[in-house]
């Protein structure tokens, strides 16, 4: 989109950009919310399940104007925002924003959640905030680039690829949606970046009327809250980054290594089925297990399961085990049907269940692409991403493609990149409270490690396993350590040498067991994997 130069506006804009203001805003008018009942009910994707109380509160909706381009702030887009306001008429503790991660994901899908997770007499004391970042849901606009029942109609191309023949059809289809994001939005595409959707926040902290904000981000809304904590550290109250994402990987080296850990979380699937081979009967180490796994994989390309479910779909559904164990039962009970009785309905339905993708979904991936494919440079060169995932694949060939070619368009975006924002320390920001899974595959531990080095007075809470998305999802001893952070500050242990050690942890959530019939499967905060996301 071309800019427009008009007047005095204008000619401050420019001046704003050529004397690098470190906060970008050219200053604007505050703007008065307006809240009024929300239109339908808000779904609450990952978030928790709690008792009935403060998630029965009225939720409240608005919408924020921020400039396309703060740059160049005449032209305006909406930002949606929900809220369930605190009850506390003293001691208030002011707005919690809240993110699940994505880029791409809502964050007002993830208020009512938070609200009846945290405990009633600290929820009371604050606003929680939840917005769908710029191009998502709600917001004006939304970001949608193709058709999604023709794009992800099943079966879908084996997303691994045998021949070049096979490659070059995965290729066209990434270069196919790049040009079709592209030609909807090319207005749009060159302001679709973590920094500015951090400015989004600011903005909406200036509409609510506060000095400070406090934050809660969940995988890349860890990556979102930093970016915010650079731009602006004396704004935020509280910091709170659950399942962190790796500063320094953004975006191409952050997915070659979230590859490697998902193919560590599914073996440590595999060796899960191998104990409970009783039940399962697929194998009692996890060499035979995998042999199972492979065999399963092989005929779906030959006989789609129900006609729907190919290699790809597969991929899809059980990419979901790598972020919540929760799933592993109700995952092996379709896997040892299939393997053992030839029985494909109880994989159909799981995949009906959690893979299928629909608007919402396509909307989410095009805000996915649109932002990681304009923060940071991907390779141009394909033959750069053949070399890189060959190697990959040779160690990690569960998600390795698959990974890949949800990424591939970057290698055909119609925009060009930039340069990500570099996470940087200010004695101006509070502690900061960082919370990471050990064997994390989305976000790998190491990540949460480098941030912790770069915000020195920040702490990290580990707790074994590899559920993504660790606060308000059942784990009482990192909710208590949550609260007590939310309420006063505090911080859990010691700052530990710069090592691998976290500062503090909590005892995991025991190990799933095998049940007979569906469990309900409570997603962590943030996570729609199961629809396709290889992000954070």
């Amino acid at each position: 989109m071309k800019k427009r130069v008009v007047g005095i506006a204008a000619s401050i804009a420019m001046l704003a950009v050529a004397v690098g203001v470190p906060r970008g805003a050219v200053a604007q008018e505050r703007q008065e919310l307006v809240w009024g009942p929300c239109e339908g009910a808000a779904s609450v994707a990952g978030a928790v399940s709690a008792p009935a109380g403060r998630a029965d509160n009225q939720m409240e909706c608005a919408t924020v104007r921020v400039p396309l381009d703060y740059a160049n702030p005449q032209q305006t887009i909406g930002i949606a925002l929900n809220r369930i306001r605190g009850k506390a008429t003293h001691d208030r503790l002011g707005a919690l924003l809240v993110n699940p991660g994505g880029p791409g994901a809502s964050g007002r899908d993830l208020v009512k959640g938070v609200a009846a997770g945290l405990p009633e007499g600290l929820a009371d004391r604050f606003d929680v905030i939840g917005f769908d970042p710029r191009g998502v849901g709600a917001s004006e606009p939304a970001l949608r680039c193709v058709d999604p029942e023709r794009y992800y109609e099943a079966p879908r191309p084996d997303q691994v690829p045998a021949t070049r023949r096979d490659e070059g059809v995965l290729i066209a289809r990434a270069r196919k949606y790049a040009q079709a994001c592209g030609e909807r939005w090319s207005w749009m595409l060159p302001h679709m970046t973590t920094e500015n959707s951090a400015r989004d926040m600011d903005v909406i902290r200036e509409a609510l009327g506060e000095s400070k904000i406090s934050f809660l981000g969940y995988s890349y809304g860890t990556y979102l809250g930093a970016v915010y904590a650079t731009l602006f550290p004396d704004r935020l109250k509280r910091l709170v980054l659950d399942s962190v994402v790796d500063p320094r990987g953004i975006w191409y080296r952050s997915n070659l290594d979230q590859s490697i850990a998902f193919q560590d979380r599914h073996e440590d699937f595999l060796k899960w089925i191998a104990r409970h081979n009783p039940v399962y009967r697929l194998g009692a180490t996890e060499r035979a297990v995998s042999f199972a796994w492979d065999a399963m994989r092989d005929r779906l390309a030959d006989r789609p399961a129900g006609g729907v479910v190919g290699p790809s779909e597969l991929d899809d559904v059980y990419t979901l085990g790598g972020y919540s164990d929760a799933i592993w039962p109700q995952l092996a009970k379709a896997f040892s049907a299939y393997v053992k009785k030839g029985e494909a309905t109880p994989l159909v339905n799981t995949y009906r269940k959690h893979a299928v993708n629909d608007a919402k979904d396509e909307n989410s991936y095009a805000v996915y692409l649109a932002v990681q494919c304009r923060d940071a440079a991907w390779p141009r060169d394909w033959a750069r991403w053949r070399t890189d995932m060959t190697k990959a694949n040779a160690r990690a060939p569960f998600l390795t493609w698959p990974n890949a070619w949800y990424n591939a368009p970057c290698a055909f975006w119609p925009q060009q990149a930039g340069s990500p924002v570099r996470i940087r320390d200010s004695a101006e920001l509070p502690p900061v409270l960082l919370i990471q899974g050990e064997r994390d595959a989305a976000t790998p531990y190491a990540g949460a490690v480098r941030m912790r080095a770069l915000f020195h007075r920040s702490r990290l809470l580990a707790v074994p396993g590899g559920n993504h998305g660790v606060a308000l999802n059942g784990n009482a001893c990192v909710d208590r350590r949550l609260a007590a952070y939310l309420r006063d500050g505090t911080l859990p242990g010691a700052r530990q040498a710069p090592s691998g050690a976290p500062d503090a942890r909590c005892p995991g959530i025991p190990a799933p067991v095998p049940v007979v019939a569906p469990a309900t499967v409570r997603v962590p905060a943030g996570h729609t994997a199961g629809r396709g996301d290889r992000s954070r």
